[in-house]
């Protein structure tokens, strides 16, 4: 099983998406206000620069030259680095737009008697030890003619850059916290009611009576709710009322199939009378299969029984009647069922077997959540395209239409509308693709009791 990085639920979804907003958009921010303060920070300390250099340079031009050094060492520090050169250097350093434009503003700072030639302003980086450490430490060094013979070097560290104050990183934390529960909120007001509301169509799709859905959370979740209950009673009328109806037809023939057959005994003539009792065989074997289609899966209460010993008489009872059935004996096999129901089910697949694949194997599978009743035939199969239009009603793959070839196209209903009815399913599928057969599953949960 592969390791999904995405959540599947919408809740889990909701959360992690508000989330990584919050912190997209708190990074964002920081650094859109740490590039403005930046841009502050290094204004502000350009003019700090500027103006304690050129006043520095302004006071040594005032002081003798035996007094200079030591007034250099007074105003140097930990961060300022204060040098004389002496001799005459009529070439500048090559500067960059940068670099010009701040000797232009250090020449309009000094005052007007002052030697405004030669100033040079250079970028670089400079070793600074800091203990046992060395540190590299960005500086900026500011070359200006004290006289014509002597000229000022400042070399100015710049301060390391400060940490994101903790207040920030706090803030951040608080606003995905609280952004974050209240995506919760909302995530809850929604997927609880799509929960209930997924749990009542799987119900529903299972055959079974589908539980009514609170119509409550956001007004469109609401509206999915209320429309969901107002389809599954509309469904559910109308199967009654199809049911109703097949039930009252079946009935209602029943009384002029038996008239019918007292009638027919008055008929002289032999081979009409063979013929009108195999017509009214016809019509009461599909009056009956209308009757079971209708009852579905009602009326008999469900109890817990050994299904192999089930389908176990099922077959005998077949093989007692000449039918070519194999059977692979199980282990005990217990399950809460309607067991008619599932005797009935269990027939129509062996008979089907029998007569379109000559002959039928069952055997019975045990899995994690339940157990299989296995048919096997050696018929030709079925295409898949086929395979889910034979369980609607009255559908025939044999063409002739006749009732000793086609049956009357409701055994698989039946079967299908049994088998959801417990919660299971029923599948068929080829056995092989040169050799032929189909393969009829039918799939009961397990009796919880015994699980």
């Amino acid at each position: 099983m592969g390791f999904r990085l995405w959540p599947r639920r919408l809740g889990t979804q909701l959360i992690l998406v508000t989330a990584a907003a919050v912190v997209i958009s708190n990074i964002v921010v920081a650094a859109w206000f740490e590039m403005g303060r930046e841009r502050l920070n290094e204004s502000s300390f350009t003019e700090r620069v500027l103006d304690r250099t050129v006043s520095a340079a302004v006071l040594l031009s005032a002081v003798p030259q035996d007094l200079r050094p030591r007034a250099l060492h007074a105003m140097a520090s930990r961060v300022w680095r204060f040098e004389l050169q002496h001799g005459n250097n009529s070439t500048p350093p090559r500067m960059s737009a940068r670099e010009e434009a701040i000797a232009a503003r250090v020449r309009a700072m000094l005052p007007s008697d002052s030697v405004h030639d030669n100033v040079s302003v250079k970028f670089g980086e400079q070793i600074r030890r800091h203990g046992r450490v060395p540190e590299m430490r960005s500086a900026m060094v500011i070359t200006i003619p004290v006289d014509p013979q002597t000229r000022l070097v400042t070399t100015v560290l710049r301060p390391p850059r400060p940490p994101w104050p903790a207040e920030t990183l706090l803030a951040a934390l608080a606003a995905i916290v609280t952004a974050s529960a209240a995506a919760a909120f909302i995530a809850r007001r929604v997927s609880r009611p799509l929960s209930r509301l997924s749990s009542a169509a799987i119900a529903a799709a299972q055959g079974k009576d589908a539980p009514r859905v609170p119509e409550e959370g956001p007004e469109d979740v609401r509206q999915a709710a209320a429309a969901f209950n107002a389809m599954t009673d509309q469904v559910s009328r109308t199967l009654a009322s199809q049911r109703q109806l097949l039930s009252a037809v079946g009935h209602d023939l029943r009384t002029p199939i038996t008239a019918m057959r007292i009638n027919i005994e008055f008929v002289e003539d032999e081979e009409l009378r063979e013929r009108l009792e195999r017509n009214l065989e016809e019509l009461q074997d599909l009056t009956e299969a209308v009757l079971s289609a209708a009852k579905g899966a009602g009326g008999e209460t469900p109890r817990s029984i050994d299904l192999t010993a089930l389908v176990e008489s099922v077959c005998a009872d077949l093989d007692d009647l000449g039918e070519p059935v194999v059977w692979h004996l199980h282990d005990p096999a217990p399950v809460s069922c309607r067991p008619n129901e599932i005797r009935r089910a269990v027939r129509n697949l062996i008979e089907n077997a029998v007569a379109y694949g000559k002959r039928a194997e069952v055997s019975i599978a045990a899995n994690a959540d339940g157990y299989d009743v296995i048919v096997e035939d050696d018929g030709p199969g079925i295409a898949e395209a086929d395979r889910d239009r034979v369980f609607e009603p009255f559908v025939r793959l044999e063409s002739s239409r006749s009732m000793e070839t086609g049956g009357s196209g409701l055994g698989l209903t039946l079967v299908r509308a049994i088998v959801e009815g417990h919660g299971g399913t029923i599948t068929l599928e080829n056995r092989d693709r040169e050799a032929g057969g189909l393969r009829a599953r039918l799939h009961l949960p397990r009796n919880r009791e015994s699980a």
